[in-house]
């Protein structure tokens, strides 16, 4: 095709697609990438909270990479769910608003649990 002439319009469309093929792709990438930036974070917060005992730092570095695992990932959110399942306790200190950030829900309530 010469530099003065317009593409045709199916030329146009397969050009849109591929395009929306590529950033599709690198939304996904960069979501992984989100994700597991919130697993290291998470894995990094433990030994700052015994580190900063007094301050608590490891807390909201924790809290951000729970929020971005939960809402980047599928895998993330899973993982995060079978351990409120297995362990009900933690779920208790969790404030309701990180619960509906993250799992789009609010807190289950202890006495009465779903059946």
């Amino acid at each position: 095709m010469a530099d003065d002439e317009t593409p045709t319009p199916s030329d146009q469309s397969e050009t849109s697609k591929s395009a929306a093929g590529l950033r599709n792709g690198v939304n996904v990438a960069f979501r992984q990438i989100l994700a597991l930036t919130g697993l290291i974070m998470i894995v990094v917060a433990i030994p700052i909270a015994f580190v900063t005992p007094i301050i608590p730092v490891g807390l909201p570095i924790a809290i951000v990479g729970v929020v971005l695992l939960g809402r980047n990932a599928m895998w993330g959110r899973r993982w995060m769910e079978s351990v409120l399942a297995r362990h009900p306790r933690v779920e208790r200190f969790a404030p309701n608003w990180l619960m509906r950030l993250v799992f789009g829900r609010d807190k289950k309530d202890p006495v009465k649990p779903d059946t």
